[in-house]
């Protein structure tokens, strides 16, 4: 079922997604897939905006390679000097459109709060803006937390479109971001309904 290594693979997923979503904040990043082959590590990163991983000629794509075989792998050097076939591999793909994924959504929604832009305001644009794609039926965005810096903390969310969360049918894309604002960390969930699947 699963092999002896497991626990150290995950472990290295783990340092491996945390170096990532550290590292690159503000390329937008939708997903990190992880790969494992007979001594090979291959890294797959869905990003909003590509270009700010890659740099000028590939440049920064070899960089961040560099930079996380020193973070994860550390004995990696050593392994490749003594002829193994262990190697780590970095593929970039592209979102072509930002708003029917929900992470990026939602990692944009954190932008604008922590740049005090009051929070009613930023969810009605969010469902305007989602609610236009073809793919999208409906839309749901939650906020919890000290809203506009008040006092006492609360949750204020709104709904736009079809969102049936009781069916297991339904197609939902569903993240969880944080704000990290002056006055307190504000939660952001974000429910994308794009239809029904028949797989």
């Amino acid at each position: 079922f699963y092999g002896k290594k497991l626990g150290k693979s995950l472990e290295e997923d783990l340092k491996i997604r945390e170096f990532l979503n550290k590292k690159l904040g503000k390329a937008g990043i939708e997903r990190i897939e992880i790969e494992r082959f007979s001594g090979k590590v291959n890294v797959i990163i869905s990003a909003g905006r590509p270009g700010l991983i890659i740099g000028r000629g590939g440049q920064g794509l070899e960089e961040l390679k560099k930079s996380l075989e020193r973070a994860v792998f550390p004995n990696l050097v050593m392994v490749k000097s003594s002829k193994s076939k262990t190697e780590l591999k970095l593929e970039i793909r592209e979102v072509r459109n930002v708003w029917t994924s929900a992470p990026l959504v939602g990692q944009w929604v954190a932008a604008q709060l922590e740049k005090r832009v009051r929070f009613r305001r930023v969810l009605k644009q969010v469902l305007d803006k989602t609610m236009v794609n073809k793919g999208v039926e409906g839309v749901r965005v939650e906020v919890a937390g000290r809203l506009d810096g008040a006092e006492i903390a609360r949750t204020e969310w709104l709904k736009r479109g079809r969102l049936p969360r009781q069916t297991l049918r339904a197609d939902i894309d569903y993240a969880q971001v944080e704000a990290h604002c002056t006055y307190g960390i504000v939660g952001i969930k974000v429910w994308l309904y794009k239809g029904e699947k028949f797989e």
